[in-house]
């Protein structure tokens, strides 16, 4: 496909919003969703697998989900949640008649970013399910989202995004017992049929050339080969030098918002 001078135009006119990303439909939704169900789909296993383990447990096993929509910082979202054939268990992440789950939105981004540490998404998801849960269930779950966040990491990626936008969000994270505000950066690619996608997240204590660097290598890592254009929006030390180039980039006249940058080699 041949990317003529009018069709990065059009791309680049199509900048994501913040309820692009994050409102009702927004491209954060399935990751929320993912998240979210995964959890509970451990909780289920953990629930099956401690009566199974009762001197006369019950006859029981899954037994399908029920659609049910909650309200986050952002938007409804509606989730598949599992039962099982006894009706004994209780989901704890949404429990039953819950609808709202406030600060869901900003862990959930916390948590898909690269850098946490296994102690430091157990504190998370600590703070979503609240203290009255045993630990047993924090590390069985941990160890299912853990799954599910390292295949959206490393899954593979197009070989070609014609125009990729790079940004930032001020995220509340948990480091060493104290709540902080850290700078949580995103990539998000624009096919050449308009449509976006999150190639990574990552948190980073201080950006610079290093860091977008790695940024870069990852991408190429997992599938891309050639990026035409980076647009960075107030960014320090832009990914202006990348592994991932393109023979012929196209470079856009920088605005008071944002600055497209060719990724040049």
């Amino acid at each position: 496909m041949a990317f003529t001078p009018e069709l990065l135009d059009q791309l680049l006119e199509r900048a994501p919003g913040s309820d692009e990303l994050l409102g009702p439909g927004g491209l954060f939704d399935q990751l929320k969703k993912a998240l979210a169900e995964r959890a509970l789909g451990a909780e289920l296993q953990q629930h099956l697998t401690t009566e199974a383990a009762q001197p006369a447990p019950p006859r029981n096993h899954r037994n399908g989900t029920t659609p049910k929509t909650v309200q986050t910082d952002t938007s409804a979202l509606r989730l598949a949640v599992p039962r099982d054939r006894a009706g004994t268990f209780e989901p704890q992440l949404v429990k039953k008649h819950q609808r709202r789950l406030a600060g869901f939105d900003a862990k959930v981004i916390a948590l898909y970013a690269r850098g946490l540490t296994v102690r430091e998404m157990q504190a998370h998801l600590t703070e979503l399910y609240g203290v009255e849960v045993s630990p047993t269930l924090i590390s069985t779950v941990t160890d299912a989202v853990l799954d599910e966040l390292t295949t959206w990491q490393q899954r593979p990626l197009a070989a070609v995004y014609p125009v990729i936008f790079f940004d930032a969000l001020r995220v509340k994270i948990r480091d060493e017992g104290t709540v902080r505000n850290k700078a949580v950066y995103l990539a998000l690619g624009v096919l050449p049929d308009g449509r976006k996608d999150v190639l990574g997240i990552w948190i980073e204590q201080t950006e610079g050339a290093k860091f977008w660097l790695r940024v870069m290598t990852e991408l190429q890592a997992r599938g891309v080969q050639d990026v035409l254009v980076a647009v960075v929006d107030g960014l320090k030390a832009s990914p202006r030098r990348s592994p991932v180039s393109s023979p012929r980039p196209r470079s856009r006249p920088a605005s008071s918002t944002c600055c497209a940058t060719p990724c040049t080699s």
